[in-house]
């Protein structure tokens, strides 16, 4: 059982789970150019399949965060929000089919959280400073605003990925930014 057959895998699953949730794993086996049962050698079944994309997904939350693109505890909230979506845009847009999967199926949204979790935390963190030093409105709690910022940046990121929009990940930087009470030109200009 090599590692590269494992990944190619993983591969065939993003592409087959994202256009059809109920594919098999005999579907994903073929497009993945392996025999089934190395694809039972690396995974279980099913839920251990999803498992490992889940797995491979916080993993790269946790490098797209620590790397060199993220935002760094000084920066100016705004651009620390900004660099925040422009750093995990390619991670949400890589692994977008395991989050809509999740919510089409009901899967147990513990794993999903997990993957979740550490930018959950970055961004309430963002927010919180913002808030504190006047970069950011307000009028809500930053609790909420950091949760309305996920469930935008997930639309947004919903509508990219099934090509109604199209954006390197700009657009919803500028987006999340107005959101969260820049306004238009300063959000413009900090992501510029």
């Amino acid at each position: 059982m090599t590692t590269a057959n494992r990944a190619r895998i993983l591969r065939a699953a993003e592409r087959l789970l994202g256009r059809d949730p109920d594919c098999s794993l005999a579907e994903v086996a073929a497009a993945a150019g392996v025999a089934r049962r190395t694809v039972y050698g690396h995974f279980a079944g099913r839920d251990a399949l999803v498992r490992g994309l889940v797995e491979e997904a916080a993993e790269a939350v946790r490098h797209a965060l620590s790397g060199p693109g993220a935002p760094a505890p000084g920066d100016d909230p705004a651009r620390a929000l900004a660099r925040f979506v422009r750093t995990l845009w390619p991670v949400g847009d890589r692994y977008g089919t395991l989050i809509a999967l999740a919510r089409r199926r009901g899967l147990d949204p513990d794993p999903v959280h997990a993957v979740l979790g550490p930018a959950r935390d970055t961004v309430a963190a963002i927010v919180a400073r913002g808030q504190r030093t006047g970069a950011f409105h307000t009028a809500v709690p930053a609790g909420v605003l950091g949760a309305a910022l996920e469930a935008h940046l997930l639309t947004l990121l919903g509508h990219a990925r099934s090509g109604a929009w199209e954006d390197d990940g700009r657009g919803a930087a500028v987006a999340a930014l107005v959101a969260a009470g820049v306004g238009v030109g300063g959000a413009e200009e900090v992501v510029g």
